[in-house]
């Protein structure tokens, strides 16, 4: 199983074509991901015939939230199980490093019968082991994680160590960093079954004219005449390795 990550309607386009088996559906890329639009989830659910799986996630940065924020989700949430969407990816941290088991389980069972994910927020937790067993107890059927590390190769043992105590009880998808060159050591050593990547590339704008002197989000790390979208080459290669 070869999920991709997508932030954009024809990138979840390319994504099916090239062979995905699903997506995770996203905005905010440059912020790891946040809720993507109503609309842009009602046209991939119109023109994707694989699984669509949103995340669920107001802001950037950390995984504590207000009680705004929260009943954000919760409205994101809904609307997702309105639309018929496979699967929403999310999670919630208390401020001293644990799950917060909670407001993570109101989502859980607001979700239903969608597909739960605990996304990357698990790699922030202060012990991933415990995280792990509580995340299993409270109904999630699947861990996003890199292992708590920057990439899932650099988080290679305790990803194989997660699989193994999961037990087949819950999935814990690596991700972060995969790609053709090291999905095949990553399958072999934890023993995943399914796997995520974004497989993107940067494509270039078609404006003849480029206004140098301005950044729209006035961060000028930040391109802004270029933008990700899926990669049908990268994303063939990827399955290539995985199913070889």
């Amino acid at each position: 199983m070869l999920e991709i990550c997508c932030y954009s309607v024809q990138s979840a386009v390319i994504a099916e074509q090239a062979g995905a088996n699903r997506i995770e559906l996203c905005a905010g890329v440059y912020e790891g991901g946040t809720t993507p639009s109503l609309a842009t989830i009602q046209l991939v659910k119109e023109k994707l015939s694989i699984p669509v799986h949103v995340i669920i996630r107001p802001r950037g940065a950390d995984f504590c939230y207000s009680d705004v924020e929260f009943e954000c989700m919760k409205k994101d949430i809904l609307s997702c199980k309105e639309e018929g969407v496979d699967g929403v990816v999310s999670g919630v941290l208390l401020t001293d490093g644990k799950i917060d088991i909670k407001r993570t389980k109101e989502l859980v069972d607001l979700a239903k019968p969608m597909s739960f994910t605990f996304h990357r927020a698990f790699d922030m937790v202060e012990n991933h082991i415990d995280a792990l067993q509580e995340l299993m107890e409270i109904g999630v059927d699947r861990i996003l994680t890199s292992g708590g590390m920057q990439t899932a190769e650099e988080g290679i043992e305790l990803l194989a160590e997660l699989v193994e105590k999961a037990d087949n009880k819950i999935i814990i998808m690596p991700g972060s960093g995969v790609n053709e060159a090291n999905i095949a050591k990553l399958k072999e050593v934890t023993g995943a079954k399914e796997f995520h990547c974004s497989a993107k590339k940067l494509v270039q704008s078609k404006m003849k004219y480029q206004n140098p002197n301005i950044n729209m989000g006035g961060e000028g790390s930040i391109p802004e005449f270029e933008y990700y979208e899926a990669d049908a080459e990268k994303i063939k290669k990827v399955l290539n390795q995985l199913n070889a």
